[in-house]
């Protein structure tokens, strides 16, 4: 489980990503790399990193449902997932 503060500092990037990401554009169309440079750091969208939605773990994340390896196995095995159940051979 991630610590609250990590998980809101993510959310609080993507709102700066979508806060400036029309500014950013027009700004990199312009060739204005000074202009670039002025805004915030945390505002660029290499800065996000994909997170578990349920628990915040930042590793083993599968984009197809939005959560962590971890996450996802303990789901599948509940049978929480539909579709998804645990092979045994």
């Amino acid at each position: 489980m991630a610590k609250e503060g990590v998980k809101a500092r993510e959310v609080k990037r993507a709102r700066l990503v979508a806060k400036y990401a029309d500014k950013r554009a027009a700004l990199k169309a312009a060739g204005d790399f000074i202009g670039l440079d002025k805004l915030p750091k945390a505002s660029s969208p290499v800065k996000l990193h994909n997170r578990c939605k349920l628990t915040g773990r930042p590793r083993g994340y599968m984009r197809q449902f939005g959560i962590s390896r971890v996450t996802f196995r303990e789901m599948a095995l509940a049978g929480k997932i539909p579709g998804i159940k645990k092979a045994s051979w």
